[in-house]
């Protein structure tokens, strides 16, 4: 069992709450509905009427003697690969599902406290995001959690419905839409069209994807071991999906996987294209599929109004354009790429009334 690390409410019954800017006695956090973006990366939680108040690491560090969590979110994420032998940190979800099932709970319950208050008298009705792809044993897991972790009433959203959200588009139209969101652990491509998904594809494809491939390359051509950190600093600095005249280099400091020594090689912009060829094709391949599947008429309205694009792993240099070449068509980055999932299931949280919880469909 893991170990708590929130501090206990202090029983104070001659003290009355405060009031909450409204002329009531209520707590901020009575009633609170939220949205979660349960990401391999980060999550993130959205509460109605205040916006994100959460946004961290999907990290947790667990002492493996005593089984006590030591560290959640951006602290943990610190500790990532320089810990001692007694102290794991690791990302319990995996590829966007739960790998593990008891780290998973304990961090929604450590953020949804810390986004709407310890006290959780009122437990809150949740949205929360997975893969389109997600299995019924996949979604139940998430749905099971989130119960653990305090929710009384809990909505499965496919990430793809709420990145068009987030992304201002009209789902409720008849009109075809197209979204690709690529997160940390997965890559969704879905057509929309009436407040549904009339076709998608959910790869096990992300972000991280890249960072491992870019470790893989240096392995086998520069003979040198890298963390996952420093190939996502690599990627961010010198990353490209196209070729575009420039040649980015950088000096890259890691372990001889010959001599076991501390070693530094240099590495550009076309190697880390190279390292990345293959999850690229992968993706772009999987776009082709879609729209070839995509009924006549939809086609026709994507071709019109483009191909909308989501996600962290998608602000890859050069990926948008690449997106566009391959298919024909216009392919646009929306507004805040990083938080359009969460923001679009903040959005639907004005109808979570109406929504049926989805443990009954289970």
């Amino acid at each position: 069992m893991f170990g708590s690390i929130l501090t206990k409410k202090k029983k104070n019954q001659n003290v009355p709450p405060a009031q909450n800017g409204h002329g009531s006695f209520l707590p901020h956090w009575f009633g609170s509905d939220i949205a979660i973006d349960l990401g391999t990366t980060n999550i993130i939680v959205y509460v109605k009427k205040r916006g994100i108040v959460v946004n961290e690491p999907a990290v947790i560090a667990l002492d493996t003697n005593s089984r006590q969590v030591i560290a959640v979110g951006r602290e943990a994420q610190a500790m990532l690969g320089r810990t001692p032998q007694h102290i794991h940190a690791y990302h319990p979800l995996s590829r966007g599902v739960i790998a593990d099932y008891d780290a998973t709970e304990y961090m929604l319950r450590y953020f949804i406290r810390k986004a709407i208050g310890k006290a959780l008298l009122f437990k809150p009705r949740v949205i929360i995001c997975v893969p389109s792809g997600a299995t019924n044993v996949e979604k139940r897991a998430v749905i099971e959690a989130a119960m653990q972790a305090g929710a009384r009433k809990t909505v499965v959203m496919e990430e793809p419905l709420a990145a068009a959200i987030g992304a201002g588009l009209d789902i409720a139209s008849s009109n075809g839409s197209m979204v690709v969101d690529m997160g940390g652990g997965t890559t969704d491509v879905a057509v929309l069209s009436l407040s549904g998904i009339v076709i998608s594809e959910s790869l096990r494809i992300g972000s991280n994807t890249f960072d491992e491939a870019i470790i893989r390359y240096l392995e086998k051509i520069k003979h040198v071991t890298i963390g996952q950190r420093t190939a996502e600093e690599l990627k961010i600095l010198i990353g490209t999906a196209l070729p575009d005249g420039r040649q980015l280099t950088a000096d890259v400091r890691g372990r001889s996987t010959e001599t076991g020594l501390p070693a530094m090689v240099d590495i550009d912009s076309q190697e880390i294209r190279r390292a990345l060829s293959e999850p690229i094709e992968a993706i772009l391949r999987t776009i082709l599929t879609i729209l070839e599947k995509t009924p006549p008429e939809l086609a026709a309205d994507i071709a019109d109004h483009g191909i909308i694009l989501t996600g962290g792993g998608l602000l890859l240099d050069g990926m948008d354009r690449l997106i566009s070449q391959t298919t024909g068509m216009a392919a646009y980055l929306c507004d805040d790429p990083l938080l359009c999932v969460a923001n679009g299931a903040g959005k639907s949280l004005n109808e979570i009334s109406r929504l049926k919880d989805s443990f009954d469909d289970l």
